[in-house]
């Protein structure tokens, strides 16, 4: 989603307005809350989750990451466009030294001389180079995946999706990093998830993101990638938009039972997509006291959960009763009506005309770290 942004701004070893998509951490000074520790005494209700739910930290914050790391509950890393730019343009030397290499390094790569106009596939190998350079320091610091976002501009091609998904999986490579810690990330179109096909077909597993649709969901699934990162948060505002309901219990939040019923698909039919819901709002609504983890913890016992810093730390000072599981294979399979349905390309266009919520999040979504992603440009151009 989103390549330059995603890459520099980083899912597991296995088992609108940009404003709007922001909630998912930031590259800003790091919060001075400390990660749980666990004791005899207490166990927080992120001790718990992590017990139940692979868990991923959604930042790019070098210090932030490893700060979690070191509690042993987070196990990967996600990044999106936001955390890229944020990084691109907030001064601290650490990245200003992966800015400096990644401009030196496209070029050095595509010939481009200094004081020359800057050719466009010196500017995209520079925001790839940048992406990959972040993603190497967070490789470092969990023992998991770090997932990589191909250019969200490139979200309706197949082949240009491919071609620099193959890029940073090389760029990796030569920095001596195995590309069965990255996860490839592209957007989840038609086209996005066409890309994730053949890329797994190749060995580069990939997370399909902005999945806001069960039709993206099962697609996604059937082209065999490695992840989904579902946004029930997304899904909730969407139906409160609809309906003007400003909240409801967490059982029946939309969003989660959104991703409940993608995650029961997938273990009915025995395909083994992860599912890592992120992107999460209060589902009793934001004046409730402790609402801001309800997503998270209607969720809990999902494969895998990617979430920010703030409701990180929520979760260290909830008790660990607050958790209790509430996914599991065996029931969410009983429970799924839905057919094994397989796509082609006009199957599932003609049932994504009807999907009003997975299209208005979808494009809002592309728009929004599209935004983002130009705003890093900008900030390379005046680099070079």
């Amino acid at each position: 989603m989103h390549l330059l942004l995603a890459a520099l701004a980083a899912a597991s070893l296995r088992p609108a307005p940009a404003a709007a998509f922001a909630s998912m951490g930031s590259l800003g000074p790091s919060a001075p809350a400390t990660p749980p520790t666990s004791t005899a005494l207490r166990i927080s209700a992120l001790e718990s989750l992590a017990d139940m739910t692979t868990l991923s930290i959604d930042s790019g914050d070098i210090d932030t990451v490893s700060r979690y790391a070191k509690t042993g509950l987070i196990t990967d890393a996600t990044t999106n466009p936001l955390f890229v730019s944020q990084a691109g343009a907030n001064g601290d030397a650490r990245y200003e030294v992966m800015v400096t290499e990644a401009i030196a390094y496209a070029k050095r790569t595509t010939c481009s001389e200094d004081g020359c106009p800057v050719p466009e596939e010196t500017l995209n190998r520079a925001v790839d180079r940048l992406a990959v350079n972040l993603g190497k320091e967070l490789v470092e610091l969990v023992p998991g995946r770090v997932s990589t976002e191909v250019d969200i501009r490139l979200s309706y091609d197949t082949e240009g999706s491919v071609e620099r998904a193959r890029g940073i999986i090389a760029m990796y490579e030569e920095m001596g990093v195995s590309r069965d810690r990255i996860l490839i990330k592209l957007a989840g179109t038609w086209e996005g998830i066409q890309a994730a096909k053949i890329l797994e077909s190749e060995g580069i597993n990939c997370n399909i993101t902005l999945v806001f649709s069960f039709l993206q969901a099962a697609a996604a699934a059937q082209a065999k990638a490695y992840l989904i990162s579902p946004f029930p948060g997304r899904i909730l505002d969407w139906h409160k938009k609809q309906s003007g309901q400003t909240g409801y219990t967490p059982d029946a939040d939309p969003g989660v039972l959104a991703v409940k019923r993608m995650y029961a698909y997938y273990r009915k039919y025995g395909y083994d997509t992860i599912c890592m819901p992120a992107s999460w709002r209060p589902s009793r609504g934001a004046d409730v006291p402790g609402s801001d983890v309800d997503e998270i913890l209607a969720l809990a016992g999902v494969d895998e959960m990617t979430i920010p810093p703030p409701l990180l730390d929520a979760l260290s000072v909830l008790e660990s009763s607050a958790v209790k599981r509430r996914c599991t294979a065996e029931a969410e399979a009983a429970a799924c009506n839905d057919p094994d349905f397989k796509f082609d390309g006009q199957s599932y266009k003609s049932y994504w005309e009807t999907d009003e919520c997975g299209k208005e999040k979808l494009q809002e979504g592309i728009d929004a770290f599209t935004t983002e992603t130009e705003k890093l440009v900008k900030i390379l151009i005046e680099k070079f």
